[in-house]
């Protein structure tokens, strides 16, 4: 006798999950979720209507401050408006996607300002990841140079936080 034909394989990918994940990046601002289980990796992404806004932050205030400064202030201006906006140092990047926090909790004091010396390791801010919070360690000791990015900004891979000198 012939064996019932069988039944296709049950789909290994679950909906309710990629729609839990879709949510999950709604709620914290995440931009992409990779989940691996089992040998199965899912990745949930979303492309950000805000990234853009980074650009704009950057290009249109340097160029148009230099005519300013020189029509102000004659030549003697001049070279300070040719001066690069950012401070010279090393720049500690953001090592993860989320939102960066300049204090310990609300209300409390930010860990640190611009113009403090800190220590190799020392805690320079917080970045909140689904609900958990990492501390972004001062990689060398110095001084604060320049803070580049404000409480409670979504902050994305690799972008600028601050600058130690």
């Amino acid at each position: 006798m012939a064996s019932p034909p069988k039944a296709p394989a049950a789909d290994p990918i679950d909906a309710r999950l990629v729609r839990r994940l879709a949510d999950i990046l709604t709620e914290t601002g995440l931009s992409e979720i990779v989940v691996e289980h089992s040998g199965l990796k899912i990745r949930v992404a979303k492309t950000l209507t805000a990234a853009p806004m980074q650009m704009v932050q950057a290009a249109p205030f340097a160029p148009a401050a230099a005519p300013l400064a020189a029509a102000a202030g004659g030549p003697s201006a001049a070279p300070e408006a040719a001066a690069p906006a950012r401070v010279a140092g090393d720049v500690i990047n953001s090592p993860m996607v989320g939102s960066v926090y300049l204090q310990p909790e609300p209300g409390a004091e930010t860990f640190v300002k611009v113009g403090d010396s800190v220590a190799a390791g020392q805690t320079l801010m917080i970045i909140e990841a689904m609900k958990t919070m990492n501390p972004i360690p001062a990689p060398k000791a110095g001084k604060i140079v320049e803070i580049l990015v404000q409480d409670g900004q979504p902050v994305e891979f690799g972008e600028p936080l601050a600058v130690i000198g």
